[in-house]
């Protein structure tokens, strides 16, 4: 009961007033008012997404650049320079590591988001680079994400990155297989939160600077052998402060209101490959972000209901950079084969990738994080020579088999694996420019990773152009 005694009738009920005040009962055309707020809105844009459903090198870049076309917007999420992606276009290779590969697009936005980590000098150098391939047809990507966000990889971070390395070698032996492009360094200055990012960079040059000095000290003291250049730097970073600023945003807004605007195609491409996610790869070999379709929203700022189409890119065979469990690799004529035929070269580092048969158990662990709407299957041409291709199927350990693909590194050496052998097609499929053209033994290989997965193939590529991705529905 309230202090004065006073009772309040709602809905019939005796109810106590508080501190004495009558209880005011809630207007009934104010709950019509509301109701519209408690009905779900359906996104006005939705994102698609192309993703890597292997260890990467899959052919996303010629997936993302028949895509972007016709976007509005093209968006990098993760990652940073340690990837690569080739576009073949009128004849002309261009290669892009953060630069999103539809830049190529020129009435699109190349838009790289807050996951991406940024080494200034390898962003502008690359923008140079691939403006003089295209002679004026590369246009230089006129967004890149807010004040606020993404992290910067320093030249010191790289550095870091081969001396990190080579203690591996020398304390157990072999080492991660990275691209000593400074990526790991970079996310661990941003997981324990002295890392610099794009905002300090843009703002006051004196107070960046402090956090600068700061920083490489930081370092210096870890690595007493490490070689920093600290105003040589600065200097250089507080000239790419002024180029930056005119191409900066703040990225949340900026995709909100393409999210929720006017109708917009709005094009996510990945960077690395499912099983190279920090989380859901093969441990420890694996890169330093979310390459996965989670990194999509923690990479841009884009809600869950607004990610739509999930595409994932599956080479016709499997490729792997660097060391780490393969259980499909074949060490022999038949990698050596693949190796050659598809120039299996990585694009960053120029190392040569270790070959072998398509591994759908792999590929189905990547289905199952991501939740693939369809696949698109590249350079099926590579396999154009062999009598029989063989498909890895089932993995067994110690004569058991395995429910899952495995998380324990250890376990993923000792596998088996079980494969499916299909006739191959001995003839050239580059001319094909539709399903019922291919060889009616391809068409067998590409039904059967269908049921396998249970996913549809919505594009075969079958040569290096736009044009040899054939579409199938």
């Amino acid at each position: 009961m309230a202090s004065d005694g006073s009772m309040a009738n709602v809905n019939g009920r005796e109810t106590v007033s508080l501190n004495g005040e009558p209880v005011v009962k809630r207007p009934r055309e104010s709950v019509a008012q509301d109701s519209s707020l408690r009905i779900p809105k359906e996104p006005q844009n939705k994102v698609t997404v192309v993703l890597g459903a292997q260890w990467g090198d899959e052919g996303k870049g010629k997936v993302v650049d028949l895509l972007a076309m016709d976007a509005d917007i093209v968006c990098r999420c993760q990652g940073g320079n340690n990837a690569g992606h080739t576009v073949v276009v009128d004849s002309v290779e261009y290669d892009f590591h953060l630069l999103p590969s539809g830049v190529l697009n020129k009435k699109a936005v190349s838009f790289i988001g807050n996951g991406v980590v940024i080494h200034l000098p390898g962003l502008f150098e690359e923008a140079e680079k691939n403006l003089r391939k295209g002679k004026g047809k590369v246009m230089m990507c006129s967004v890149i994400d807010s004040p606020l966000h993404p992290p910067l990889v320093f030249n010191f971070h790289q550095a870091v990155d081969g001396i990190q390395e080579q203690q591996r070698q020398q304390q157990e032996g072999k080492n991660l297989g990275t691209t000593k492009k400074g990526i790991g360094p970079a996310y661990s200055s941003k997981a324990a939160r002295n890392g610099l990012r794009v905002c300090d960079l843009v703002s006051d040059f004196k107070v960046f600077e402090d956090k600068f000095r700061m920083l490489a000290e930081h370092f210096l003291t870890m690595y007493p052998n490490l070689n920093v250049d600290i105003d040589s730097e600065l200097e250089q970073l507080k000239a790419y402060a002024e180029r930056l600023r005119p191409l900066v945003t703040d990225g949340v807004y900026f995709m909100h209101k393409a999210l929720t605007g006017p109708s917009k195609k709005i094009l996510v491409e990945g960077a690395n490959a499912a099983l190279l996610d920090i989380d859901f790869g093969t441990y420890p070999f694996v890169t330093s972000s979310n390459c996965t379709v989670g990194g999509v929203c923690t990479g841009l700022g884009v809600p869950p209901s607004y990610v739509g189409r999930v595409y994932g890119v599956v080479k016709a065979y499997t490729t792997r950079v660097g060391v780490g469990a393969f259980p499909t690799e074949q060490d022999n004529e038949i990698g050596e084969l693949l190796q050659s035929k598809g120039r299996e070269f990585g694009v960053t580092t120029g190392r040569k990738r270790r070959c072998g048969w398509l591994d759908l158990i792999l590929v189905r662990y990547a289905h199952m994080v991501n939740g693939f709407s369809a696949i698109a299957l590249t350079k099926l041409d590579i396999l154009d020579t062999l009598p029989e291709i063989k498909v890895g199927v089932a993995y067994k350990v110690d004569g058991q088999p395995l429910p899952s693909f495995p998380a324990n590194m250890d376990v993923l050496m000792r596998v088996t694996v079980e494969y499916k052998t299909f006739p191959g097609w001995c003839c050239s499929t580059e001319a094909a420019r539709s399903f019922e053209e291919l060889p009616s033994q391809a068409q067998t290989y590409i039904r059967f990773i269908e049921d396998f997965l249970q996913v549809p193939v919505k594009w075969v590529g079958v040569g290096k152009s736009r044009e040899s991705m054939i579409k199938l529905f």
